[in-house]
Protein backbone atom coordinates (compact mmCIF):
# COMPACT_ATOMS: atom_id res chain seq x y z
CA UNK A 1 0.00 0.00 0.00
CA UNK A 2 2.91 2.38 0.84
CA UNK A 3 5.77 0.88 -1.15
CA UNK A 4 8.15 3.77 -0.36
CA UNK A 5 8.29 2.50 3.23
CA UNK A 6 9.76 -0.85 2.13
CA UNK A 7 13.21 0.60 1.43
CA UNK A 8 16.28 0.69 3.64
CA UNK A 9 18.35 3.71 4.69
CA UNK A 10 22.03 3.12 5.49
CA UNK A 11 21.23 -0.57 5.85
CA UNK A 12 18.39 -0.01 8.28
CA UNK A 13 14.64 -0.31 7.83
CA UNK A 14 13.16 3.10 7.01
CA UNK A 15 11.10 4.46 9.89
CA UNK A 16 9.28 7.49 8.55
CA UNK A 17 8.19 9.84 11.35
CA UNK A 18 7.91 13.17 9.51
CA UNK A 19 4.22 13.01 8.71
CA UNK A 20 3.51 16.52 10.00
CA UNK A 21 5.67 17.75 7.11
CA UNK A 22 4.16 15.43 4.51
CA UNK A 23 2.51 12.03 4.48
CA UNK A 24 3.41 9.19 2.16
CA UNK A 25 0.93 8.29 -0.58
CA UNK A 26 -1.05 5.04 -0.77
CA UNK A 27 -1.02 3.18 -4.08
CA UNK A 28 -4.60 4.24 -4.80
CA UNK A 29 -3.51 7.90 -4.87
CA UNK A 30 -0.55 7.15 -7.14
CA UNK A 31 -2.90 5.13 -9.38
CA UNK A 32 -5.32 8.09 -9.56
CA UNK A 33 -2.50 10.34 -10.77
CA UNK A 34 -1.36 7.76 -13.30
CA UNK A 35 -4.91 7.23 -14.54
CA UNK A 36 -5.42 10.95 -15.11
CA UNK A 37 -2.19 11.47 -17.03
CA UNK A 38 -2.60 8.30 -19.11
CA UNK A 39 -6.32 8.55 -19.91
CA UNK A 40 -7.77 12.02 -19.13
CA UNK A 41 -5.04 14.63 -19.41
CA UNK A 42 -6.68 17.81 -20.73
CA UNK A 43 -7.59 21.30 -19.59
CA UNK A 44 -10.90 21.42 -17.77
CA UNK A 45 -14.04 23.58 -18.02
CA UNK A 46 -13.16 25.11 -21.40
CA UNK A 47 -13.11 22.16 -23.76
CA UNK A 48 -16.15 20.72 -25.56
CA UNK A 49 -14.41 17.49 -26.48
CA UNK A 50 -14.78 14.20 -24.57
CA UNK A 51 -11.48 14.18 -22.66
CA UNK A 52 -12.04 17.67 -21.30
CA UNK A 53 -15.62 16.87 -20.33
CA UNK A 54 -14.56 13.72 -18.45
CA UNK A 55 -11.69 15.49 -16.70
CA UNK A 56 -14.00 18.35 -15.70
CA UNK A 57 -16.54 15.91 -14.31
CA UNK A 58 -13.91 14.14 -12.17
CA UNK A 59 -12.52 17.47 -10.95
CA UNK A 60 -15.96 18.65 -9.83
CA UNK A 61 -16.68 15.26 -8.24
CA UNK A 62 -13.58 15.82 -6.11
CA UNK A 63 -14.88 19.25 -5.11
CA UNK A 64 -18.06 17.60 -3.85
CA UNK A 65 -16.02 14.95 -2.02
CA UNK A 66 -14.16 17.71 -0.19
CA UNK A 67 -17.45 19.47 0.56
CA UNK A 68 -18.81 16.32 2.19
CA UNK A 69 -15.53 15.56 3.97
CA UNK A 70 -15.48 18.91 5.79
CA UNK A 71 -19.25 19.42 6.05
CA UNK A 72 -19.52 22.55 3.90
CA UNK A 73 -22.99 23.72 2.95
CA UNK A 74 -22.25 24.32 -0.75
CA UNK A 75 -19.68 22.89 -3.20
CA UNK A 76 -18.88 26.42 -4.41
CA UNK A 77 -17.57 27.20 -0.92
CA UNK A 78 -14.66 24.86 -1.71
CA UNK A 79 -11.78 26.63 -3.46
CA UNK A 80 -8.88 24.64 -4.90
CA UNK A 81 -5.45 26.12 -4.09
CA UNK A 82 -1.87 24.89 -4.02
CA UNK A 83 -1.96 24.28 -0.27
CA UNK A 84 -2.59 25.78 3.16
CA UNK A 85 -0.09 28.57 2.59
CA UNK A 86 -1.80 29.77 -0.57
CA UNK A 87 -5.22 29.42 1.04
CA UNK A 88 -4.21 31.68 3.94
CA UNK A 89 -2.49 34.14 1.62
CA UNK A 90 -5.62 34.27 -0.52
CA UNK A 91 -7.76 35.19 2.48
CA UNK A 92 -5.24 37.63 3.97
CA UNK A 93 -4.91 39.44 0.64
CA UNK A 94 -8.52 39.38 -0.53
CA UNK A 95 -10.22 39.73 2.86
CA UNK A 96 -7.68 42.40 3.72
CA UNK A 97 -8.55 44.46 0.65
CA UNK A 98 -12.27 44.15 1.36
CA UNK A 99 -12.40 44.47 5.14
CA UNK A 100 -9.17 45.81 6.71
CA UNK A 101 -8.69 49.53 7.21
CA UNK A 102 -6.25 51.69 9.15
CA UNK A 103 -6.75 51.19 12.89
CA UNK A 104 -8.37 47.76 12.51
CA UNK A 105 -6.95 44.70 14.28
CA UNK A 106 -5.99 41.14 13.40
CA UNK A 107 -5.38 38.53 16.10
CA UNK A 108 -3.12 35.49 15.65
CA UNK A 109 -1.78 33.10 18.26
CA UNK A 110 1.77 32.74 19.50
CA UNK A 111 1.86 29.12 18.29
CA UNK A 112 1.08 29.79 14.62
CA UNK A 113 3.04 28.46 11.68
CA UNK A 114 4.78 31.27 9.82
CA UNK A 115 2.21 30.79 7.04
CA UNK A 116 -0.46 32.05 9.42
CA UNK A 117 1.64 34.98 10.65
CA UNK A 118 3.47 36.53 7.71
CA UNK A 119 0.43 36.90 5.38
CA UNK A 120 -1.38 38.80 8.14
CA UNK A 121 1.67 40.98 8.76
CA UNK A 122 1.65 41.85 5.08
CA UNK A 123 -2.09 42.58 5.17
CA UNK A 124 -1.60 44.83 8.19
CA UNK A 125 1.26 46.69 6.54
CA UNK A 126 -0.85 47.29 3.45
CA UNK A 127 -3.98 48.37 5.32
CA UNK A 128 -2.59 50.09 8.42
CA UNK A 129 -4.17 47.48 10.70
CA UNK A 130 -2.50 46.22 13.89
CA UNK A 131 -1.45 42.62 14.58
CA UNK A 132 -2.14 41.31 18.10
CA UNK A 133 -1.03 38.01 19.62
CA UNK A 134 -2.86 35.48 21.81
CA UNK A 135 -0.17 33.76 23.96
CA UNK A 136 0.17 30.14 25.09
CA UNK A 137 1.43 28.73 28.39
CA UNK A 138 4.40 26.48 29.03
CA UNK A 139 2.25 23.36 28.71
CA UNK A 140 1.46 24.41 25.16
CA UNK A 141 -2.13 25.52 25.72
CA UNK A 142 -3.55 28.74 24.29
CA UNK A 143 -4.50 31.21 27.02
CA UNK A 144 -8.02 31.59 25.71
CA UNK A 145 -9.08 33.45 28.86
CA UNK A 146 -7.14 36.42 27.43
CA UNK A 147 -9.01 36.43 24.13
CA UNK A 148 -12.03 38.50 25.28
CA UNK A 149 -9.63 41.21 26.48
CA UNK A 150 -7.72 41.21 23.18
CA UNK A 151 -10.89 41.55 21.12
CA UNK A 152 -12.20 45.05 20.52
CA UNK A 153 -14.77 46.55 18.13
CA UNK A 154 -11.82 47.11 15.78
CA UNK A 155 -10.94 43.39 15.55
CA UNK A 156 -11.81 42.15 12.07
CA UNK A 157 -10.44 38.60 12.08
CA UNK A 158 -8.87 35.98 14.37
CA UNK A 159 -6.51 33.49 12.66
CA UNK A 160 -5.53 30.40 14.64
CA UNK A 161 -4.44 26.84 13.98
CA UNK A 162 -6.62 23.88 14.83
CA UNK A 163 -3.61 21.73 15.77
CA UNK A 164 -0.08 23.02 16.40
CA UNK A 165 2.44 21.51 13.99
CA UNK A 166 5.15 21.77 16.67
CA UNK A 167 3.38 21.11 19.97
CA UNK A 168 0.58 18.83 18.78
CA UNK A 169 -1.94 20.82 20.83
CA UNK A 170 -5.55 20.52 19.72
CA UNK A 171 -6.83 24.04 20.25
CA UNK A 172 -10.38 24.77 21.51
CA UNK A 173 -11.33 26.41 18.24
CA UNK A 174 -15.09 26.13 18.73
CA UNK A 175 -14.71 28.20 21.91
CA UNK A 176 -12.43 30.66 20.11
CA UNK A 177 -14.88 30.99 17.21
CA UNK A 178 -17.82 31.62 19.54
CA UNK A 179 -15.92 34.29 21.51
CA UNK A 180 -14.75 36.04 18.35
CA UNK A 181 -18.17 35.97 16.70
CA UNK A 182 -19.79 37.53 19.78
CA UNK A 183 -17.46 40.49 19.27
CA UNK A 184 -18.24 40.67 15.55
CA UNK A 185 -14.90 39.28 14.36
CA UNK A 186 -14.46 36.65 11.65
CA UNK A 187 -12.32 33.53 12.17
CA UNK A 188 -9.86 31.69 9.92
CA UNK A 189 -8.68 28.23 10.97
CA UNK A 190 -5.39 26.76 9.75
CA UNK A 191 -6.37 23.11 9.57
CA UNK A 192 -3.18 21.75 7.99
CA UNK A 193 -2.33 19.57 11.00
CA UNK A 194 -5.92 18.62 11.86
CA UNK A 195 -7.43 17.49 8.57
CA UNK A 196 -5.85 14.00 8.56
CA UNK A 197 -6.22 13.34 12.27
CA UNK A 198 -9.59 14.47 13.63
CA UNK A 199 -13.11 14.86 12.17
CA UNK A 200 -13.86 18.29 10.72
CA UNK A 201 -17.30 19.86 10.29
CA UNK A 202 -17.01 23.49 9.27
CA UNK A 203 -20.73 24.16 9.75
CA UNK A 204 -20.71 22.74 13.28
CA UNK A 205 -17.57 24.75 14.07
CA UNK A 206 -19.20 27.83 12.50
CA UNK A 207 -15.82 29.03 11.21
CA UNK A 208 -15.64 31.55 8.39
CA UNK A 209 -12.57 30.08 6.68
CA UNK A 210 -10.84 26.70 6.99
CA UNK A 211 -7.56 25.95 5.17
CA UNK A 212 -5.65 22.72 4.58
CA UNK A 213 -3.19 20.90 2.28
CA UNK A 214 -3.60 17.64 0.43
CA UNK A 215 -0.04 16.44 1.00
CA UNK A 216 -0.61 16.18 4.76
CA UNK A 217 -3.58 13.84 4.20
CA UNK A 218 -2.05 11.22 1.85
CA UNK A 219 -2.73 13.28 -1.30
CA UNK A 220 -0.16 14.74 -3.73
CA UNK A 221 1.81 17.89 -3.12
CA UNK A 222 0.60 21.02 -4.87
CA UNK A 223 -3.11 20.78 -4.03
CA UNK A 224 -4.94 22.42 -1.15
CA UNK A 225 -8.32 23.71 -0.09
CA UNK A 226 -9.82 26.92 1.14
CA UNK A 227 -13.29 26.59 2.61
CA UNK A 228 -14.94 29.98 2.84
CA UNK A 229 -18.41 30.99 3.89
CA UNK A 230 -20.38 31.88 0.76
CA UNK A 231 -21.46 35.36 1.79
CA UNK A 232 -17.88 36.32 2.70
CA UNK A 233 -16.34 34.94 -0.49
CA UNK A 234 -18.88 36.90 -2.51
CA UNK A 235 -17.76 40.12 -0.82
CA UNK A 236 -14.05 39.50 -1.44
CA UNK A 237 -12.25 40.54 -4.64
CA UNK A 238 -10.32 37.97 -6.72
CA UNK A 239 -6.89 36.99 -5.46
CA UNK A 240 -5.37 36.53 -8.92
CA UNK A 241 -6.37 37.58 -12.42
CA UNK A 242 -6.34 35.38 -15.50
CA UNK A 243 -8.32 32.68 -17.20
CA UNK A 244 -11.40 31.05 -15.65
CA UNK A 245 -11.98 33.73 -13.01
CA UNK A 246 -13.71 36.09 -15.47
CA UNK A 247 -17.13 36.44 -17.04
CA UNK A 248 -16.25 39.06 -19.61
CA UNK A 249 -13.06 40.96 -20.38
CA UNK A 250 -12.82 44.23 -22.27
CA UNK A 251 -10.18 46.92 -22.05
CA UNK A 252 -12.76 49.11 -20.41
CA UNK A 253 -13.93 46.69 -17.71
CA UNK A 254 -13.72 43.08 -16.55
CA UNK A 255 -16.52 41.26 -14.75
CA UNK A 256 -15.70 38.32 -12.52
CA UNK A 257 -16.93 34.75 -12.55
CA UNK A 258 -19.17 33.24 -9.89
CA UNK A 259 -17.93 31.11 -7.01
CA UNK A 260 -15.77 29.09 -6.82
CA UNK A 261 -14.17 30.04 -10.13
CA UNK A 262 -13.62 33.67 -9.12
CA UNK A 263 -10.74 32.43 -6.95
CA UNK A 264 -9.38 29.74 -9.30
CA UNK A 265 -7.44 31.67 -11.94
CA UNK A 266 -5.43 29.76 -14.52
CA UNK A 267 -4.95 26.11 -15.31
CA UNK A 268 -5.51 24.05 -12.16
CA UNK A 269 -3.54 21.03 -11.00
CA UNK A 270 -6.22 18.58 -12.13
CA UNK A 271 -4.25 15.38 -11.55
CA UNK A 272 -3.35 16.41 -8.01
CA UNK A 273 -7.00 17.27 -7.33
CA UNK A 274 -8.06 13.79 -8.44
CA UNK A 275 -5.33 12.40 -6.21
CA UNK A 276 -6.88 14.35 -3.34
CA UNK A 277 -10.22 12.72 -4.12
CA UNK A 278 -8.58 9.29 -3.96
CA UNK A 279 -6.94 10.19 -0.64
CA UNK A 280 -10.31 11.19 0.82
CA UNK A 281 -11.75 7.87 -0.33
CA UNK A 282 -8.82 6.08 1.31
CA UNK A 283 -9.26 7.90 4.63
CA UNK A 284 -13.00 7.34 4.67
CA UNK A 285 -12.56 3.62 4.04
CA UNK A 286 -10.45 3.42 7.21
CA UNK A 287 -12.54 5.96 9.11
CA UNK A 288 -11.22 9.21 10.55
CA UNK A 289 -12.08 8.10 14.08
CA UNK A 290 -10.14 4.87 13.61
CA UNK A 291 -7.17 6.88 12.32
CA UNK A 292 -7.37 9.21 15.32
CA UNK A 293 -7.55 6.28 17.75
CA UNK A 294 -4.51 4.58 16.20
CA UNK A 295 -2.43 7.74 16.22
CA UNK A 296 -3.42 8.55 19.80
CA UNK A 297 -2.22 5.11 20.85
CA UNK A 298 1.13 5.75 19.16
CA UNK A 299 1.42 9.21 20.70
CA UNK A 300 0.74 7.91 24.21
CA UNK A 301 3.13 4.99 23.71
CA UNK A 302 5.93 7.20 22.36
CA UNK A 303 5.48 9.77 25.13
CA UNK A 304 5.73 7.10 27.84
CA UNK A 305 8.81 5.57 26.22
CA UNK A 306 10.57 8.90 25.73
CA UNK A 307 10.10 9.80 29.37
CA UNK A 308 12.19 6.76 30.34
CA UNK A 309 15.28 8.21 28.61
CA UNK A 310 17.46 10.40 30.80
CA UNK A 311 17.77 13.99 29.63
CA UNK A 312 14.80 13.99 27.24
CA UNK A 313 12.79 17.23 27.31
CA UNK A 314 9.33 17.17 25.73
CA UNK A 315 7.80 20.45 24.54
CA UNK A 316 4.04 20.63 24.36
CA UNK A 317 2.23 18.60 27.01
CA UNK A 318 -1.33 19.88 26.68
CA UNK A 319 -4.02 17.39 27.74
CA UNK A 320 -5.51 17.50 24.24
CA UNK A 321 -2.85 16.52 21.70
CA UNK A 322 -2.57 14.60 18.48
CA UNK A 323 0.12 12.79 16.47
CA UNK A 324 3.08 15.13 17.17
CA UNK A 325 5.78 14.99 19.80
CA UNK A 326 8.63 17.54 19.98
CA UNK A 327 11.66 16.93 22.16
CA UNK A 328 15.33 17.57 22.77
CA UNK A 329 18.04 15.18 23.96
CA UNK A 330 19.72 17.03 26.80
CA UNK A 331 21.34 20.18 25.46
CA UNK A 332 22.21 18.65 22.10
CA UNK A 333 21.32 20.66 19.01
CA UNK A 334 18.30 19.11 17.29
CA UNK A 335 20.14 19.00 13.97
CA UNK A 336 22.85 16.77 15.44
CA UNK A 337 20.21 14.44 16.85
CA UNK A 338 18.43 14.27 13.52
CA UNK A 339 21.60 13.47 11.56
CA UNK A 340 22.49 10.59 13.90
CA UNK A 341 18.93 9.22 13.79
CA UNK A 342 19.00 9.29 10.00
CA UNK A 343 22.08 7.08 10.01
CA UNK A 344 19.94 4.50 11.82
CA UNK A 345 17.03 4.79 9.39
CA UNK A 346 14.86 7.10 11.49
CA UNK A 347 13.36 10.05 9.56
CA UNK A 348 12.35 12.91 11.87
CA UNK A 349 12.09 16.67 11.39
CA UNK A 350 14.53 19.00 13.13
CA UNK A 351 14.63 22.78 13.49
CA UNK A 352 12.09 25.47 14.30
CA UNK A 353 9.33 23.90 12.13
CA UNK A 354 8.39 27.36 10.77
CA UNK A 355 7.29 28.32 14.28
CA UNK A 356 10.09 30.55 15.52
CA UNK A 357 7.85 32.33 18.08
CA UNK A 358 7.33 28.95 19.79
CA UNK A 359 11.10 28.44 20.00
CA UNK A 360 11.50 31.96 21.36
CA UNK A 361 8.86 31.17 24.00
CA UNK A 362 10.94 28.25 25.29
CA UNK A 363 14.32 29.83 24.63
CA UNK A 364 15.54 27.01 22.39
CA UNK A 365 16.87 26.90 18.79
CA UNK A 366 14.49 24.16 17.70
CA UNK A 367 13.31 20.65 18.48
CA UNK A 368 13.35 17.13 17.14
CA UNK A 369 9.82 16.30 15.98
CA UNK A 370 8.35 12.84 15.51
CA UNK A 371 4.89 12.75 13.96
CA UNK A 372 2.66 9.80 13.21
CA UNK A 373 0.31 8.56 10.51
CA UNK A 374 -1.94 5.56 9.95
CA UNK A 375 0.92 3.39 8.60
CA UNK A 376 3.15 3.87 11.66
CA UNK A 377 3.42 1.10 14.24
CA UNK A 378 4.61 0.48 17.77
CA UNK A 379 7.70 -1.10 16.20
CA UNK A 380 8.47 2.27 14.61
CA UNK A 381 8.33 3.87 18.06
CA UNK A 382 10.50 1.12 19.54
CA UNK A 383 13.07 1.65 16.79
CA UNK A 384 13.08 5.39 17.52
CA UNK A 385 13.59 4.78 21.23
CA UNK A 386 16.36 2.24 20.63
CA UNK A 387 18.11 4.66 18.30
CA UNK A 388 17.87 7.51 20.81
CA UNK A 389 19.30 5.32 23.57
CA UNK A 390 22.16 4.37 21.25
CA UNK A 391 23.05 7.91 20.15
CA UNK A 392 22.47 9.71 23.48
CA UNK A 393 26.06 9.14 24.72
CA UNK A 394 27.39 10.65 21.46
CA UNK A 395 25.43 13.85 22.12
CA UNK A 396 26.87 14.61 25.58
Amino acid sequence: MFSILDQQVYGHRLVYLDNAATTQKPQCVIDALTHYYTTLNSNIHRGTYSLAAKATEQYEITRRKVQAFVGAKHPHEIIFTRGTTESINLVASSFGRAFLREGDEVIVSEMEHHSNIVPWQLACEQSGATLKVLPFDDQGQLMTEQLPRLLTPKTRIVAVNHVSNTLGTINPIKQIIDIAHKQGAYVLIDGAQAIAHIPIDVQALDCDFYCFSGHKMYAPMGIGILYGREELLNQMPPYQGGGEMIKEVTFAKTTYNELPYKFEAGTPSVGDALGLGAAIDYMQQIGINAIAQHEQMLLDYATQKLKTIDGIRIFGQAPQKTSVISFLVGNAHPYDTGILLDKLGIAVRTGHHCTQPIMDHYGIPGTVRASFAIYNTQQDVDDLISALIRIAPMLD
